[in-house]
């Protein structure tokens, strides 16, 4: 007879188990009204929940009928003893097959583990069906006196956790370290606490034990808590709703808000903000989620069967919140669409929002078509063709074709320089013209490539124009203020002149003004070091913008831009007129050249010739052509 197995059962108190109740029960609780994402690993959780639930449940009911001391009800006792186990052991089976899942573990290993782990199951419970069927085991004599020779679950209990730390081992190489930390502290709590009690002939707690890891994975890997301010949940949280809602085939509305004032890294909405984004989530639609997606960005997904008269909440809530424009005056954007299966499927509704966004003015409210979606698949496929010329890195890419626009000489009569200009011909898309591509190129770090692809053939065809004996004083390539915080920028440039043997002052490059500190340091320093190689440098877009004068003068730009604005404004009165020539004569007198561009009539030619330009370019002498057939435009030595 063990006298300590017979003593933790008559120390047993059901405190403990209906703590374990209690702890399930609030855990649950807290993840339905938190959003959870509802992954393979969270089913698993759940599922371990539940199983911790009914093995309190068996475990109480088992002592319970122990209390009654009525022989009949023994076989009955020792069948739930025996589930007893067999419910704790299922939940260290869970245990290793969740370890698998959260740390991605190749597909074959995690199929040895499952089964080494279902093989010890299967042991371990079937010896304590056998020993409970044969009476060698756990049995009932002389009132409640309890014979167990053997405590068969110590040892299963033992050789679990062993499997578990094996586990540990093998995927700590998968798993940021210190939630590796948190499961092992979580596991040693758990074992002194299991052998603690055997010490002091206790069980009370056997079930308890269990509970501690899985408040590790509830706060570890399944804490989405909302921002309790705004009532929001992020950007990942919206992408598991939809993928969901996608599954279920669950339509849904979805309202995005952005305040671009509060759109920036470090700023925060203000809390009177808060407090009233917060009353819209909750107040108009039934079962709505809030999520945050950028600072100053918010979306608000409805399912629409929930709320079958959704237009007519919606322009509720536009009346309310127009209320509330009237009373903070900030800018805003408001898109609304309906869910699409081509979009759900991809899953890229916050994409979609800022590509909207983008060529939205402020103060709108857009709702999405039809075109909005053709357009987005559209820009999509820019994007993963961009995408595909950067990781080729290709400088001969056929997609990227060299277009150039010749500009005229007015000192020397001739067009003998021109500005590159990139196109991109795509199989789905065809033509796509820069303004279309160059956003997406450089919001997605693309841009550098195809500056050097670009570079790369315009070099090339200097060289071959060169070599046929046509005079070409320099070619411009466009440049992006964005490449110049890149450290190899001007070892690149330098490398593809270089390469392509021709001199570095048959190459000029245009930057656009910007209004960043940081930006104009990186400018002066990269166009100091270029200029040492003979290549001149423009300042594209004068007169749009950002324009900074005292910045300017400190640049050593070679050429000044004068954008199409200008020379329309100069057309437009005798004062416009003055001011442009004015501000074009003090660039003279400094030793600047001026070029106008967007020339477009013999009116626009005139009255650029009388303010001091240099150099004129514009669809009154080409529009951008194929850069084989500049040679139409220049003139050839002798």
């Amino acid at each position: 007879m063990n006298r300590a197995i017979q003593a933790s059962f008559d120390n047993y108190m059901a405190t403990g188990d209906i703590g374990v109740i209690a702890i399930c029960l609030v855990m649950v609780i807290l993840l339905m009204t938190s959003y959870v994402s509802r992954t393979r690993s969270f089913r698993i959780f759940m599922s371990i929940i539940g199983f911790l639930v009914g093995a309190s449940l068996v475990n109480i009911g088992c002592h319970s009928l122990l209390l009654k001391n009525d022989p009949a009800l023994y076989n009955l006792a020792y069948a739930m003893h025996v589930l007893y186990h067999a419910l704790l052991f299922i939940v260290f089976f869970l245990f290793a097959l969740y370890t698998t899942v959260v740390s991605g573990m190749e597909r074959r290993r995690a199929r040895s583990v499952a089964i080494a782990a279902a093989a010890l199951f299967v042991g371990i419970v079937g010896v304590d069906v056998f020993r409970a069927a044969t009476g060698a085991g756990f049995k009932i004599v002389e009132g409640r006196m309890v014979i167990c020779n053997v405590n068969l679950f110590t040892i299963g209990y033992v050789l679990y956790i062993l499997l578990l730390l094996v586990l540990l081992r093998r995927v700590q190489n998968l798993l940021y370290k210190r939630v590796l930390y948190g499961f092992y502290g979580t596991m040693a709590v758990s074992v002194l606490i299991r052998f603690g009690q055997l010490a002091v002939d206790q069980s009370s707690l056997t079930t308890m034990t269990f509970v501690f890891p899985v408040i590790a994975m509830l706060y570890i890997m399944h804490s989405n808590p909302y921002n309790v301010t705004l009532g929001s949940v992020d950007v990942r949280a919206m992408e598991d709703m939809v993928r969901n809602m996608y599954a279920r085939k669950v339509p849904f509305i979805y309202l995005s808000l952005l305040l671009p004032d509060y759109d920036s890294e470090g700023k925060e909405l203000p809390d009177e903000i808060r407090a009233s984004v917060r009353r819209f989530s909750g107040d108009y639609f039934r079962s709505g989620v809030l999520f945050q997606i950028g600072n100053g960005q918010v979306v608000l997904m409805v399912p629409t069967r929930r709320n079958p008269d959704y237009e007519a909440r919606i322009e509720k809530i536009l009346e309310s919140f127009q209320r509330q424009y009237r009373r903070f005056r900030l800018p805003y954007k408001i898109v609304i669409g309906e869910s699409v299966d081509e979009i759900s499927r991809k899953n890229e509704y916050a994409s979609l929002i800022r590509s909207i966004q983008r060529g939205l003015p402020e103060n709108t409210v857009y709702r999405v078509g039809p075109e909005d979606i053709a357009r987005f698949n559209r820009e999509e496929y820019i994007l993963s063709q961009l995408a595909d010329i950067y990781n080729r890195r290709d400088m001969n890419d056929p997609r990227v074709l060299a277009f150039c626009q010749p500009v005229f000489n007015l000192q020397t009569g001739r067009f003998d320089t021109a500005e590159a200009l990139m196109r991109l011909r795509l199989d789905e898309a065809g033509m796509v013209f820069p303004d279309q591509f160059i956003p997406l190129a450089e919001s997605h770090g693309y841009i550098h490539v195809l500056t050097e692809i670009i570079l790369h053939k315009t070099c090339k065809e200097i060289g071959r124009l060169t070599e046929e004996g046509y005079q070409i004083a320099r070619i411009s390539v466009n440049v992006s203020v964005l490449e110049l915080k890149d450290d190899d920028f001007c070892g690149d440039i330098n490398h593809i002149i270089q390469s392509n043997s021709i001199d570095g002052g048959k190459i000029a490059i245009e930057l656009t003004e910007s209004g960043s500190e940081a930006d104009f340091i990186l400018m002066k320093e990269k166009i100091e070091q270029l200029r040492g190689q003979g290549i001149q440098f423009y300042l594209d877009d004068f007169g749009t913008g950002y324009s900074n004068m005292e910045r300017i003068m400190e640049l050593p730009f070679d050429i000044i831009k004068f954008d199409r604005s200008l020379v329309i404004a100069s057309g437009v009165g005798e004062r416009s007129e003055r001011i442009v020539e004015n501000l074009a004569h003090m660039f003279r007198d400094m030793e600047y050249s001026v070029l106008y561009e967007g020339v477009e009539d013999e009116g626009d030619e005139a009255r650029c010739r009388g303010m001091s330009a240099s150099y004129l370019q514009g669809y009154k002498y080409s529009r951008p052509v194929p850069i084989e057939r500049l040679r139409n435009f220049l003139p050839k030595a002798g």
